[in-house]
Parts: structure tokens; C-alpha cells; sequence
């Protein structure tokens, strides 16, 4: 699907309000409401909104670490990448989780209450998956900058 100008703009305003009415989308982007509903519908069939969220505050909801974690793998065991890629999806402290290029196979953000319990997910559950060999932690002490969307800028380069 070809993105327009106007695509672009839905896709901006529904980055920074997931729920902004279409009503109110239609005026900004200056199109009839039908017309606009029309087009995030179709943005939505074309897989290019993948889905709607909210974005929750972590530090609020008290959980104060915040980590990334590299995880390099011993290569001599049997299926270490599809018991570590399954063990992941049961570990609620990792949000994120990425295969990577370099001397680690993964990447992960890991989210904990506090060092105590990241401690524990580290010596329970991370140093004990089948096929662990190093892990590399890196605390973050403080976010610059984090978004979740994809910036128009971006958007408009990718066309």
C-alpha cells in the first residue's frame, strides 16, 4: 500500500491518540468523517496499524529497575533457540525480547520492582534456562528519550 500525505497524518494523530474519535480525526486532517474512517480502515486491513494500546507509566505501577540484557547462548546444545525463545514467553520481567547481530544471540528489557527481584529473575529463571552461557546486564539509570511510535519524518522515507 502506498502511503499519502494524508495517510501520514492519520497515522501521526493516531500515534499520539490511540483514542481520538474519528470525528475528531476527520477536522484535523481536514477529510469528511466517512472519508477518514474509510482510510484507517484500510491502514487497519493492510496490516500497517497493527493494533491499539495503552501505554502504561512503569515507574507509577512501581516497577523502579529497568535493564538491558544480553544473552549469549551455548551453541552445543540441542534446540537452545526454540527453548529460550519458548522460556521468554512465560517470564512476565522480560517486555522485550530481540535476536540480535554481535557476540550475543538476544537483546531484552527486562522490568522489575526493584534490584531484589531482578536479581532473582536473573539467578532463578535466566542463569538457569537450558543453553545460558553469559549474560550481560546494563541497568538503566536514566531514559533521555522513549517512543512508541514511529515518527512522521521516518514514515514519509519509507514511501
Amino acid at each position: 500500500m502506498q502511503l499519502d500525505a494524508t495517510d501520514l497524518k492519520i497515522l501521526h494523530y493516531l500515534q499520539a491518540d490511540g483514542r481520538i474519535s474519528n470525528q475528531d480525526l476527520a477536522e484535523k486532517i481536514f477529510l469528511s468523517p466517512s472519508s477518514c474512517l474509510r482510510r484507517v480502515k484500510m491502514l487497519e486491513e493492510a496490516g500497517i496499524i497493527g493494533h491499539y494500546c495503552a501505554v502504561l507509566n512503569a515507574e507509577v505501577l512501581g516497577l523502579e529497575v529497568d535493564a538491558f540484557v544480553q544473552v549469549t547462548m551455548r551453541r552445543d546444545v540441542e534446540q537452545w533457540h526454540e527453548n529460550f525463545s519458548k522460556a521468554l514467553l512465560d517470564w512476565p520481567e522480560v517486555v522485550a525480547s530481540y535476536i540480535i547481530t554481535g557476540d550475543a544471540n538476544y537483546l531484552l528489557r527486562v522490568r522489575a520492582r526493584n534490584l531484589k527481584h531482578y536479581s532473582n529473575f536473573v539467578l532463578e529463571r535466566l542463569y538457569k534456562a537450558t543453553g545460558v552461557l553469559d549474560i550481560r546486564s546494563n541497568i538503566v539509570l536514566q531514559t533521555i528519550k522513549e517512543s512508541h511510535t514511529l515518527g512522521a519524518d521516518l514514515l514519509s522515507d519509507a514511501k
